[in-house]
């Protein structure tokens, strides 16, 4: 695959210049402050846990920037953080914001395992140790169409796969969700057969723009936005971006994922945005961005067609759906 080759663009002119000159003056406003008020899961967790601290002072560096969203003004941290689907807490949107504070993260561990020539299980200080942090803007598309601008802080999924050298029968890789009954209300439900699973074909999976997410903002990932690592696909609806991930399989054959295996025909396994494929209950032509009036044409691919359109030639989209 030919080496992706981001924008040259400042970061001032694609983030909010304010958000980014500091991040300790943009902690203390009162907007930070106002939100924690209302949402107990808001606040970003401190530095005081091992995978934190490594993670605060590599935030604390100056992080290369990304513009990946077409100069499109990112969503307000407000409405990023507090209307999300994450079914672990809750089928509401207000309930991840609400419920997130259960969300244990410390310790954090990352098991690779599969078809992999170095599997095990890893702190996730020790993965972030290994990794060279960036912040990428990208849109994200609900298949709820829906839709946000988010810059996420995060490393490219390739680059930790490589690391645990993929033999040559890895064809499909597979994601898990934390399964926490205890403290994930949602889990006590059998709106989905827990834990959540995602999977991805290895060629997705290693393409430049999938992303493992650490941050948003600047900051360490929220609760509610699936601490304190998660997937981003960003040419695919948001349902694949799977959260809070604890186990990530290679394997040779393709398991079904979550909302696959829970309803076939509403939640292809591709899940690739298409403006030109409904979902059975609505149409998926026009999308609601967050934080704005009336709806938008849905872009094909979500806007990254040119990048992974090559991913899926000769296939009938209307059927690999």
């Amino acid at each position: 695959m030919s080496r992706y080759r981001y924008p040259s663009i400042p970061e001032s002119q694609v983030t909010p210049r304010e958000l980014f000159e500091s991040r300790r003056r943009f902690l203390n406003t009162g907007l930070a402050l106002g939100a924690a008020a209302v949402a107990p899961g808001l606040l970003w967790p401190r530095s005081s846990h091992a995978w934190q601290g490594v993670l605060e002072a590599r935030l604390d560096t100056q992080l290369p920037s990304h513009d990946l969203a077409g100069g499109e003004a990112p969503t307000s941290l407000r409405d990023i953080t507090t209307y999300n689907n994450f079914y672990e807490f809750g089928t509401g949107k207000r309930d991840p914001e609400t419920f997130a504070h259960r969300l244990v993260t410390d310790p954090w561990s990352l098991t690779i395992e599969g078809e992999v020539d170095k599997a095990g299980t890893f702190a996730l200080e020790d993965v972030l140790k290994h990794q060279e942090l960036e912040e990428r803007i990208y849109r994200l598309r609900c298949v709820e169409a829906w839709s946000k601008v988010v810059p996420w802080i995060g490393f490219p999924l390739a680059n930790l796969l490589k690391r645990h050298e993929p033999t040559s029968r890895a064809r499909y890789v597979v994601f898990e969700s934390i399964h926490d009954p205890d403290n994930l209300r949602g889990q006590r439900r059998s709106v989905l057969d827990w834990p959540y699973r995602e999977v991805l074909r290895i060629d997705e999976a290693m393409h430049p723009l999938t992303l493992l997410a650490v941050g948003l903002y600047g900051e360490i990932l929220p609760n509610q936005s699936g601490a304190p690592i998660r997937l981003v696909v960003p040419w695919k609806y948001g349902f694949k971006s799977i959260k809070s991930i604890v186990r990530i399989s290679l394997v040779e054959e393709r398991p079904p994922s979550s909302w696959e295996e829970r309803n076939p025909e509403e939640y292809g396994f591709y899940a690739n945005v298409n403006p030109q494929v409904d979902h059975p209950r609505w149409s998926q032509a026009r999308e609601r961005r967050i934080g704005e009036s009336g709806r938008r044409e849905t872009l094909m691919f979500n806007g990254y067609a040119d990048e992974v359109a090559h991913l899926y030639a000769g296939m009938d989209l209307q059927r690999h759906y």
